[in-house]
C-alpha cells in the first residue's frame, strides 16, 4: 500500500515538509516500501463468467497470510490519509535511501511513525516508556485517527508531549 503515499527522497526533501506544513500535523513513516511477507503470491481460478468466456489463473495476496508490520502499517495509513486530510498530512521515507536520521530518531525497527508540528517534534505518551514514536503497527484505523487527533489537538496547544487515548503498556496487550 506504500506506493499510495507521497515519499520523500532525500534529508532535504523531509525538512522542507516538516518546515512547510504551517497549520496541518507532518506524521512521518519511517521503514521499507519492500516487504517480504506481501511478496508471497498464491494463485487463484476464476471461472468463466458473463463478461469472460474463458477461465483464467490471477495471482492475489491473501488476506489471512500473515503481514509484516511495515506493510500493515501502510495500509492504515494510506486508508486513513484522505479522511485526516485537512489536519495532517502523510509522508513515507525509506530509511535506506535516506538514511539521515537513523541515529538521530534511533530508526531501527521496521515501521516507525512520528509527528512534527510547525518544525517541531511531537512526542505521544503511549504507555510503552518510548515517547518519541509509534513503533509497532496498528492495525485499527480508528485508533490511529484518534491518536492523530489527540496530537494534533496537544500540539496545536503547544504542547511538545501529549498522552495518548489509550494506554499501551504490555499489561493491556495480553
Amino acid at each position: 500500500m506504500s506506493y499510495l503515499l507521497p515519499h520523500l527522497h532525500s534529508g532535504w526533501a523531509v525538512d522542507q515538509a516538516i518546515l512547510a506544513e504551517e497549520e496541518r500535523l507532518v506524521i512521518i513513516r519511517f521503514g521499507h516500501d519492500w516487504d517480504e511477507t506481501c511478496m508471497q503470491v498464491q494463485f487463484a481460478f476464476c471461472p468463466p463468467s458473463r463478461g469472460r468466456k474463458e477461465a483464467v489463473f490471477v495471482s492475489v495476496c491473501f488476506l489471512d497470510l500473515p503481514v509484516s508490520v511495515g506493510s500493515a502499517m501502510d495500509e492504515v495509513l494510506a486508508s486513513v490519509a484522505e479522511t485526516i486530510k485537512n489536519f495532517a498530512v502523510i509522508y513515507l521515507v525509506d530509511i535506506t535511501e535516506v538514511p539521515d536520521f537513523n541515529t538521530m530518531y534511533e530508526l531501527y525497527d521496521p515501521s516507525t511513525v512520528m509527528f512534527f508540528f510547525r518544525n517541531k517534534h511531537i512526542m505521544i505518551d503511549l504507555g510503552t516508556g518510548n515517547n518519541n514514536k509509534i513503533n509497532w503497527a496498528l492495525k485499527d484505523k480508528q485508533e490511529f485517527i484518534d491518536i492523530v487527533e489527540t496530537v494534533y489537538r496537544g500540539a496545536r496547544k503547544g504542547r511538545g508531549l501529549v498522552i495518548a487515548p489509550k494506554d499501551y503498556s504490555t499489561k493491556y496487550r495480553y
